[in-house]
């Protein structure tokens, strides 16, 4: 039981990770800090993508849940809903370079808007 949790909460930190490369970059506007921690996983997302390799967290996952005793992905909730959005079954690799590139796009226009809010306030006069 206990590798079963272990691989449920896997695949949630997993699937926290994609979100947070993904749209990590809207974090930033409210806590500046965030950036730092952003933007090596935007990096690393990307490359996951462009390059075709395999998330660390997916061998692990499946290891957990072998060791669990299961087959595959069959059956609950998280297996049923949750794992599609991370493993589609027809994962290209001209749909990991989109992924890839839509990563890029979220994240260049999410750190551009914030760049140009720092220059408006940097070059807004002083309250009288």
């Amino acid at each position: 039981m206990m590798f079963l949790i272990a691989a449920h909460v896997t695949l949630i930190l997993h699937i926290g990770f994609v979100c947070f490369v993904a749209l990590g970059g809207f974090l930033a506007w409210r806590w500046r800090w965030v950036l730092f921690l952003h933007i090596p996983a935007a990096v690393w997302g990307a490359l996951i993508e462009y390059r075709g390799w395999v998330c660390p967290l997916t061998p692990l996952e499946n290891r957990l849940r072998e060791a669990a005793g299961q087959a595959g992905y069959s059956g609950g909730f998280l297996e049923q809903y949750l794992l599609p959005v991370l493993y589609p079954e027809a994962l290209s690799r001209e749909a990991q370079i989109v992924l890839g590139t839509f990563v890029i796009i979220i994240n260049v226009l999410a750190y551009g808007w914030l760049i140009r809010r720092s220059r408006a306030r940097k070059n807004r006069p002083p309250a009288s």
